[in-house]
Order: structure tokens, then sequence, then C-alpha cells
């Protein structure tokens, strides 16, 4: 069954104990933007939280990055959050002791879910593990609107003060604290360095990219 993809992000994470809480971030900002209610983005977190972390845990090479997209489509008005990694296996859902503190991840993402599955991943060795949440209150982006910087994508147009600037390239950086920052190369001008989360003027829909090389 296909599915008309009206927004979407994708972006990659290094095999580290700290990439769930920054896929969090990234999904706090960029469900903001797209207008998602408390109880949503609480739920979403959630479910993304235990998708990296069980990805985290599968054996893999340490230079293999954990891939994530999260996407909302017109059909059935579902955001769909998908964890692509490099290992081996399918997960399946685990009965764990009333006193093992593991185990239990998968059981909340079920829980808490619409559906959820696992799919071999696109053009690599791996798989991704996906999972649908019902989500009709979001609403297509408008043409010109407030974006969290870390959704703006190479081939949009930002505002810088009175001018509209084209996105050449886009790169993201940590800073000392653990926090993002976005680096977006324009068509005129220096970069643009701002927080993630930093709300800009956005023009157009740019191309898919990867965060946190």
């Amino acid at each position: 069954m296909s599915v008309s993809v009206i927004s979407e992000i994708t972006f990659r994470l290094s095999r580290h104990h700290r990439s769930s809480s920054r896929a969090r971030a990234v999904l706090h900002a960029v469900l903001g933007d797209w207008g998602a209610g408390q109880e949503l983005v609480e739920t979403a977190e959630l479910v993304l939280s235990e998708l990296v972390t069980n990805a985290l845990r599968v054996p893999a090479p340490s230079d293999r990055q954990v891939g994530i997209r999260i996407a909302h489509s017109v059909l059935g008005g579902l955001l769909r959050l998908e964890v692509s990694d490099a290992g081996d296996g399918c997960p399946e859902i685990q009965r764990p002791a009333a006193e093992d503190t593991h185990g239990r991840g998968l059981q909340i993402v079920d829980a808490l879910t619409h559906n959820w599955g696992v799919s071999p991943r696109p053009g690599g060795i791996g798989k991704t593990v996906w999972a649908d949440l019902k989500a009709p209150e979001l609403v297509p982006v408008p043409r010109t609107r407030e974006a969290a910087a870390v959704t703006v994508t190479k081939g949009q147009s930002v505002r810088v003060g009175e001018q509209w600037r084209a996105v050449r390239s886009v790169v993201t950086e940590r800073y000392a604290t653990g926090g993002l920052a976005v680096v977006l190369g324009l068509d005129e001008g220096p970069p643009l360095r701002v927080p993630a989360a930093t709300a800009l003027a956005v023009r157009g829909w740019g191309e898919a990219r990867e965060v946190e090389r």
C-alpha cells in the first residue's frame, strides 16, 4: 500500500549513548514545527527513544551509524518513525521476568503505536525498524513558514534579515555542551550558524539530508 509523504526529514547519529537524547531533541523540534500536540510529542519521543536504544545495542562495527527518518503521510494521518542499523537478525517482542531491567522496549512500542514492523535496510546491510502513530492533527506545512533550523535542507530558502537566501549546504555540529548547531551555507554572504531549535523563515521543500556526521 503506497503512502503519500507530505513532510519528512532523515539524519544519522553515531553509535553513542547520547544518541537517543539527540534523536529526541530533533524529533521534538520537527514535531513542534509540524504543529503536533503535547501528547503526540511525548508518545513519539518515547517510541523513537526505544527504537534508537535497541539499534545501539545491536552488535555492529563502531563506525556504522544509526539512520533515522521522521515522516508524516497523508494516508491515514500517520506519523512514521524509522530507525536503521547495520546489525543482523530481526527484533522480536521479549517477555522479560519481573526483576529484569531490560527487554521491554518493543513491548512499549507495540503498546503505543498504530502499527510497527521490520524491513530490509534500503541500499545496505542491516534492517529498518519502523513504527506508525496516528497523527490526524498534523497538517501540511505552508509554502512560507517558520521552521526549526534542524529541519532546513539543501534547496530551500531562508530569510536572513530582509533578504531570502538559497541554502547550498547544511552541516550539523555539536556544541561543547552536547547541543546541536546547524550551519547553513548560503548562495550569498557568510554561512549562517544557529542552534538547532532556532526558528527560521523557510520557503520550499528541499532535499533529505544527514545530521550528526
